[in-house]
């Protein structure tokens, strides 16, 4: 698989980014934990791989899901019906990976010609661009309904033994599809890899291989944030090699357009992958 990524150093107080770029995740455990244990889940939303924390609530929520080697159970119960929580306790009985996805409802959202274009251009997503100008209305605001699809992995380790990282047998919960319209999903696992290892994901939309997407992995470090930039293959594959341990998350954006709804032109679909990434397997 060709590595084919592009690194960059955003420092966060210097470059303008578009309005409408945000992004939204799952924040990674990066602490070792047993079976037994509650893996304590938030929502961040923002810039550079940190930002605010955003609670779950019933109303934002169209799926949130735990996913483990011997099944899948639906969290929403988890949830208090009239107010928000800033995080989720997650009961994690069994060890192995646990994957947790959380799927939003649509929001909507117009933007200015010049902002949304320069959003579509950060994104890799120009070719909505050249269909605008192509259409004869690049000079009218973008008009979205836009979804999040979210996904993050955690390593539980057995009850008896060494609480570390290292006691965790692999299995292939990483690579569950989960039925997200939009889905990153690992080729091998990040929960397994170490520093230096080539980490290979695939993008589906629709359930099928999506090409030419632009991929992200988000790092941040002492005050920066690491960008690493990836374009998916003809089989919707692509690759990074991750030099640091600790929190990562992988991102990609895409959008199609919309013609059965009064006021929206586009469907916009986010979705990313968070973990985290140890110093050795």
């Amino acid at each position: 698989m060709p590595l084919r990524s592009v690194i960059l150093l955003v420092f966060a107080l210097c470059i303008a980014m578009p309005l409408r770029a945000h992004e939204f995740w799952l924040t990674p455990v990066t602490v070792p934990l047993v079976a037994g244990d509650n893996a304590r889940l938030t929502l961040r939303v923002g810039e550079y791989f940190e930002g605010d924390l955003l609670g779950f609530s019933v109303p934002q929520t169209l799926d949130l899901r735990q996913y483990t080697a011997s099944g899948n159970v639906d969290l929403r119960a988890l949830l208090p019906q009239d107010t928000s929580v800033p995080a989720l306790l997650v009961p994690l009985s069994t060890p192995g990976t646990h994957m947790v996805i959380f799927n939003s409802h649509p929001s909507t959202i117009s933007l200015s010609a010049d902002t949304f274009h320069a959003y579509l251009h950060d994104e890799g997503l120009d070719f909505i661009k050249a269909q605008r100008e192509a259409a004869g209305i690049a000079g009218t605001p973008g008009r979205e309904r836009y979804r999040r699809f979210v996904k993050t992995l955690i390593r539980v380790a057995p009850k008896t033994g060494a609480v570390s990282f290292q006691a965790i047998k692999p299995d292939t919960t990483y690579s569950t599809l989960t039925g997200q319209r939009l889905e990153i999903v690992p080729i091998n696992s990040p929960t397994t890899m170490s520093v230096g290892d080539v980490l290979g994901v695939r993008v589906v939309f629709d359930g099928k291989p999506l090409k030419d997407a632009l991929l992200k992995a988000w790092h941040r470090r002492g005050g920066q944030t690491l960008i690493i930039r990836a374009k998916t293959a003809a089989d919707g594959s692509a690759a990074f090699d991750l030099p640091y341990a600790g929190p990562w998350m992988i991102s990609v954006v895409h959008m199609v357009p919309v013609f059965d709804v009064k006021n929206i032109d586009w469907d916009s679909l986010w979705s990313n992958l968070s973990f985290n990434l140890v110093n050795s397997p």
